[in-house]
């Protein structure tokens, strides 16, 4: 039975919370890290590793398509993709992340934590007992997957259903394969999934994929699908799913479509389900309210923090990893006696959650935007072009590509910068700079890109504007 007293019980063995404890412990503070799968968590062994690493062949594959003289013979060796991806996701061992726990200096405990009251949380499993925090507890239990409402989903074999989780797990490619959700994880795992070599079918609900981006990202992407072999079904919706003759029957408006598998890819929710947090006057199933330091902002005391996909702020990895390294300083800062003054673009402040927040969708064509993706008010500006320069003319030929940024015109400084085509997630670092800093656009004007590079397109977004 695991019995002790630290200053810090971070719940949660995910990237985020290694991030908190590693940071608390930096901070000299004992850290208890509770995990009740793997030391790694869902990014490493679930999501963001493996599903990239059965993108990355299909992409490849089709920038060589648009490179003469290079030999090629179309097709995709699914086995050795599998493989590889295996290999980064460690065959689902996490004992290399276990070691770097211990190694950093925390103490890593299996099982699965509940909060039972005021700083002390109650592990059952393996490693089960009640451990009790001086300072104070980091609730980093990421995300689960959404079940949305449809007739006979519920009585379907669980067979024949795919999470994320199956879908970036698979070794075996299903005949045909419907995709429910349209989303990053939808048109992600459609794209990989057809080139595996599956029948593959995106069911959406709007007309066009990855609707909280501006229209021409959502054609760009679904002509990229539609070249990979996907079948979208726009401004459609499955109406009912049941099972006929061990496959997936699901209706349609226009009729039904028969498939293997039904991946179901319709969002996220913070995994607060079972983490007892009613025990101190919180939600089951709700996300945690976080101030800008990561504490809970309807838990008194200022012992209880959060960070990552659970606080329902910005649901990607490396967000929740900046905000993890927000709430560990701040605890070990609180826990030396120091005043923690939250100012914005401080160490003790996770600032870049508001408005300066990067994200990538590894399709091909690449999507990849930070901060506002559109024009709000009179004082704004979309400026939007075509990414043809030198530099992307080389990079492949009849280069598909597009950006937009968006200027705000009084300050003459950037708000947000959102890109489309082959390899763009490789610009995206640049724009963040340049939002987070808020570089004046005559500044940037001197930033001169290398030629040639698709980076020349900063300097035609600055002339498109009038620089």
């Amino acid at each position: 039975m695991t019995q002790g007293t630290y200053d810090v019980v971070v719940i949660g063995g995910g990237p985020v919370g290694e991030n908190a404890a590693d940071r608390a412990a930096r901070g000299g503070l004992s850290v208890a890290l509770v995990e009740h799968e793997r030391f790694g968590g869902e990014c490493s062994y679930w999501a963001c590793i493996p599903s990239k690493a059965l993108l990355r062949p299909g992409n490849l594959l089709a920038a060589i398509r648009r490179m003469p003289g290079v030999q090629h013979d179309g097709r995709i060796d699914a086995a050795a993709v599998f493989a590889r991806r295996d290999e980064f996701t460690h065959g689902g061992d996490d004992s290399g992340q276990f070691d770097w726990v211990r190694g950093a200096g925390i103490e890593p405990v299996r099982g699965h934590a509940r909060v039972t009251g005021e700083r002390e949380v109650t592990v059952e499993g393996r490693d089960g007992g009640v451990l009790h925090a001086r300072h104070a507890v980091i609730v980093c239990t990421g995300s689960v997957p959404k079940t949305p409402s449809l007739p006979g989903l519920d009585g379907l074999p669980g067979r024949l259903v795919w999470t994320s989780r199956d879908a970036t797990t698979s070794s075996e490619v299903p005949g045909r394969l419907a995709v429910l959700g349209g989303g990053a994880v939808g048109t992600e795992m459609a794209q990989a999934w057809a080139r595996l070599g599956s029948e593959v079918h995106l069911i959406l609900t709007g007309p066009r994929p990855l609707p909280g981006y501006p229209d021409f990202v959502g054609d760009a992407v679904a002509e990229g699908l539609g070249a990979a072999g996907v079948r979208l079904h726009p401004d459609t919706g499955a109406e009912s799913v049941s099972e006929v003759d061990d496959s997936v029957s699901v209706g349609l408006p226009d009729g039904a479509l028969e498939v293997d598998r039904l991946l179901v890819a319709t969002g996220r929710r913070p995994a607060t389900d079972t983490l007892g947090l009613e025990t101190v006057g919180l939600e089951p199933g709700d996300p945690v309210r976080v101030d800008d330091t990561g504490l809970a902002s309807d838990v008194d005391g200022q012992w209880l923090y959060a960070a990552g996909d659970v606080t329902g702020r910005a649901p990607l990895t490396h967000q929740g990893k900046y905000a993890a390294r927000v709430a560990g300083d701040v605890v070990a800062a609180r826990a030396r006696g120091e005043t923690v003054d939250p100012e914005p673009w401080t160490r003790y402040a996770s600032t870049a959650d508001h408005h300066a927040v990067p994200q990538v969708v590894f399709t091909d064509p690449e999507v990849a935007a930070v901060g506002q993706r559109e024009a709000e008010g009179p004082h704004q500006r979309d400026v939007e072009l075509d990414i043809a320069v030198g530099g992307s003319a080389l990079h492949a030929d009849g280069y598909p590509g597009r950006m937009r940024a968006v200027v705000d015109t009084r300050e003459e400084t950037l708000l947000g910068v959102t890109f489309v085509g082959q390899d763009v997630a490789e610009l995206l670092h640049s724009a963040t700079v340049a939002v987070v800093g808020q570089v004046p656009l005559g500044r940037l004007w001197h930033a001169v890109p290398a030629f040639p590079t698709i980076s020349e397109v900063w300097l035609r977004m600055l002339e498109e504007y009038g620089l």
